[in-house]
């Protein structure tokens, strides 16, 4: 079992930036793949960005490609999704999940997930 806390999000003026961090519990977190997602009212779960157990493959939705780094500290347990040049578009509840396998998280079907960080970026 693994459980999963977001935290980091807010209130933030559109160009500005925030860290997202993901704390997981369980003595594997290493051997998982993670991945961000978020989902606005009214539509479904988005892909963000994953990155595989070792951080040396990362993926990013073409939306926020260039702007948002996804990046993990094993020792620590965390995983991060750094956000700059933030977009009003980029309003949604953050979500972070956890998967064996990189095509399940990738496909929103991983095996765990957090219960959400709201960012909030204003125009």
């Amino acid at each position: 079992q693994v459980q999963l806390v977001e935290s980091g999000g807010g209130l933030v003026q559109a160009g500005g930036s925030l860290r997202l961090s993901c704390a997981a519990s369980g003595r594997t977190f290493g051997s998982y793949v993670m991945g961000w997602f978020r989902q606005t009212p009214g539509k479904g779960r988005e892909f963000v960005a994953a990155l595989n157990w070792s951080g040396s493959s990362t993926y990013y939705a073409d939306s926020v490609s260039g702007r948002f780094t996804i990046s993990r500290d094993n020792a620590k347990n965390t995983v991060y999704l750094q956000m700059n040049s933030l977009k009003p578009e980029d309003t949604a509840v953050y979500y972070c999940a956890a998967g064996r396998l990189l095509l399940r998280v990738r496909a929103g079907t991983g095996d765990y997930w957090g219960q959400g960080t709201q960012v909030t970026v204003s125009s």
